[in-house]
């Protein structure tokens, strides 16, 4: 049976010593005989500070480091005499506390008596941060959703009411609210640049940090510029080329759903609303649309399901997704263009103008393909 190479004592002892990881080795009765440079960069400690003590000078106290050897005395993720991840704590020279998972085992004699241990321990910092990251990162994907929502709502009405206080009111009362109006687009503008921040970042985007309170950091989510919000123009007339067109609206956000009927009824479409893509495939079944305008994340089926069998069972009906996401984590997107899907509108709240292009372009019928 052929001999398995060992590697030599010399080159083992080079190995762990210039290993980036934490490799503390102590004897019998605790005391530390091997501390390599991973340790010294990550502790400060010199060795010529450590080589000698009671290992005890590397824990908060003694009773973390007595943990640490009963972890491994009975066995932690591996059998008696070995730990696995161990997550225990280091202080550095300076006092800062590290969290650490250490690997390691008891070690012996040739016959059996324990005559010490080692430990490889990893430094946890940067793994919880990118672990935080990642979270908060998911999290502000999500919230940048859940107020893109609400904020299309508002925006929606917003122009809606902007038109008809355009028609009831007196020139000077116009005046009065057009500055009242303005005020709220301006601050919708600094909401959406908040949100469009917030999908930066959750992309890994590099972002700057400035006082809070004294000592106090925060994220800094201020735009470059101010936002604006797409505003719909104040007694502007209908475009007739989308006058009768007949569109249905799919969003799980009922309010959604009713802002965007009420402004494209307004420009003389006709709309029908789904909260749900199961409930737009219903109404397929009894009213003639022109052209699906639907979102993309939805909890019965998303927009490349709805697509897929608005094709198969409604040859013809153009589906244009919307969404409030700002990137496209789950690949929707992408899966549906590739299979042919009409359009995708970006970043809810919608652009007015740029929706009646969009309707215009794709709608079934033969006198809105124009422009």
């Amino acid at each position: 049976m052929p001999t398995v190479p060992r590697l030599p004592s010399p080159y083992l002892e080079k190995l762990l010593a210039s290993s980036p990881d934490i490799i503390v080795a102590v004897d019998r009765a605790g005391t530390i005989i091997f501390y390599n440079d991973g340790a010294r960069s990550t502790l400060c400690y010199t060795p010529e500070e450590v080589l000698g003590q009671h290992v005890t000078r590397l824990y908060p106290d003694l009773a973390e480091a007595r943990k640490v050897m009963s972890a491994m005395r009975l066995g932690y993720g591996e059998p008696p005499g070995q730990a696995k991840n161990y997550e225990t704590v280091f202080v550095t020279k300076n006092g800062t506390r590290i969290p650490v998972a250490i690997s390691g085992g008891i070690i012996r004699d040739d016959e059996g008596t324990e005559i010490g241990s080692v430990g490889f321990a990893k430094d946890l910092r940067e793994i919880r941060r990118h672990d935080q990251l990642a979270l908060l990162g998911e999290v502000a994907v999500s919230l940048a959703h859940e107020i893109n929502n609400p904020l299309e709502v508002i925006v929606n009405n917003l122009n809606l009411l902007e038109g008809h206080v355009a028609k009831v009111s007196s020139d000077a009362d116009f005046i009065v609210e057009s500055e009242r109006l303005d005020s709220i687009h301006a601050a919708l503008g600094r909401i959406q640049g908040i949100v469009s921040k917030l999908s930066e970042l959750a992309q890994g985007a590099e972002y700057a940090t400035r006082e809070y309170l004294p000592g106090t950091q925060m994220t800094d989510l201020r735009a470059q510029r101010a936002g604006s919000v797409e505003r719909h123009p104040t007694g502007e007339p209908h475009d007739r080329v989308l006058v009768g067109i007949r569109i249905l609206v799919v969003d799980d956000d009922l309010g959604v759903c009713q802002s965007l009927r009420d402004l494209l009824s307004q420009e003389g479409c006709s709309v029908v609303v789904a909260t749900g893509g199961r409930e737009a495939l219903k109404r397929l079944e009894t009213a003639t649309v022109d052209l699906v305008l639907s979102d993309v994340v939805m909890p019965d089926l998303d927009g490349y399901e709805l697509f897929k069998l608005v094709r198969e069972r409604h040859s013809g009906v153009p589906v244009v997704l919307m969404t409030a996401f700002h990137f496209d984590k789950d690949h929707i997107i992408k899966r549906s263009r590739m299979a042919g899907v009409e359009d995708v509108i970006y970043k809810k709240p919608i652009d007015p103008p740029r929706l009646r292009e969009i309707i215009k372009r794709h709608a079934r019928r033969p006198e809105a393909a124009v422009g």
